[in-house]
């Protein structure tokens, strides 16, 4: 069961080392631990809705607040308090574009607030409701989460928008294909938030960005539907693509996007190189990408997240052997870490 005010799943505890404790400590200072709210003590803050009950959407409390915020800090330090302060009135699980449709003439009908919703991963306040004198509803496609065409000629795959990064991979392996993209959302993002935040990959260097994966699909409007076809590279007028990519759901809600693959992999494998400076692991990253060395994922950590992420990262004793061989090398405290990956096929 997904954790209601965190991150990932509410089963898998990941408890903060000792030693990481204290690095925290030692840069941010002591802190101060804020009150944590139980689901019961959050769910005794939500206010009654200002919709009536009614079969496209839900009205239920609980609901409510699992769909009231993102995942940003200012989210979480809410959640843990049980103080989120602006609630949707209601949630709505469309499981067809027809319902969708139907969800927008409500809308339009009683002068709603629409917010779609993903997989609820925002950090930048998409999918907050904000104080509004018209209701709010909220619009999850989690119930659209389904591998509904794969062609294998055209190497197109149809998805429901609703479909996670587990989903729409664990769907395209059991056929012999991937998407390829990564973002560090992934557990929890959809497909169709992806799209409508023009997001980036971990792999994006071998499988492209969202823009390039994004083949077509159709955008549900107060005007009616909109397909986009998958047409070719072509220069005649405006790519209508561009229309949906980056949205974040001014335009319309996603019903169905239509993604390019690819076949899976022979050979994957990624690697982490330690190198002593800045200067050098910036040119390092330069001649590589100039080179265009053929790459699946080039990433560079900076000397102050390599440190955190060694010190968050547990196993003491390992890590300062570590330590000792890398300043043996020539890395000292200014190293910084370069992940690369390498993916092919025979």
């Amino acid at each position: 069961m997904r954790r209601w005010n965190g991150w990932g799943d509410a089963s898998t505890v990941v408890e903060l080392p000792a030693q990481g404790a204290g690095f925290l400590a030692e840069r941010l200072g002591p802190g101060r631990r804020l009150p944590e709210a139980t689901l019961e003590q959050a769910l005794a803050k939500v206010p009654a809705s200002r919709l009536a009950a009614h079969p496209l959407y839900c009205i239920d409390p609980q609901e409510r607040l699992l769909h009231a915020r993102g995942q940003s800090l200012p989210d979480w330090l809410a959640l843990r308090e049980g103080e989120l302060g602006v609630y949707p009135d209601a949630v709505a699980f469309p499981e067809t574009a027809e319902q969708i449709r139907q969800l927008l003439a409500l809308a339009e009908d009683r002068d709603l607030c629409l917010i779609p919703y993903g997989g609820g991963t925002s950090v930048a306040g998409h999918i907050n409701p904000g104080w509004s004198e018209r209701p709010v509803l909220t619009v999850s496609l989690a119930r659209m989460s389904r591998l509904l065409e794969l062609d294998e000629d055209s190497q197109l795959a149809t998805f429901g928008p609703g479909a996670s990064g587990p989903q729409v991979e664990s769907q395209l392996r059991a056929r012999g294909y991937t998407l390829g993209h990564f973002p560090q959302s992934w557990e929890l993002s959809t497909l169709g938030g992806w799209v409508a935040s023009r997001s980036s990959g971990q792999q994006s260097l071998r499988y492209g960005r969202i823009e390039q994966l994004f083949a077509g699909g159709t955008l549900e409007t107060f005007a009616g539907p909109m397909p986009i076809a998958t047409f070719p590279a072509s220069a005649a007028g405006p790519d209508l693509r561009e229309v949906v990519l980056g949205s974040e759901g001014r335009f319309g809600i996603i019903s169905e996007v239509k993604v390019r693959v690819s076949r899976l992999p022979d050979d994957e494998r990624f690697y982490g190189v330690f190198l002593p400076d800045w200067t050098q692991a910036l040119q390092a990253v330069r001649t590589l990408a100039q080179a265009r060395v053929p790459l699946s994922m080039l990433r560079l950590s900076n000397a102050l997240e390599t440190e955190t992420q060694l010190a968050l990262a547990g196993h003491p004793t390992q890590i300062a052997w570590l330590e000792k061989y890398l300043a043996l090398r020539g890395a000292g405290p200014g190293k910084c870490l370069l992940t690369f990956g390498v993916t092919g096929n025979r």
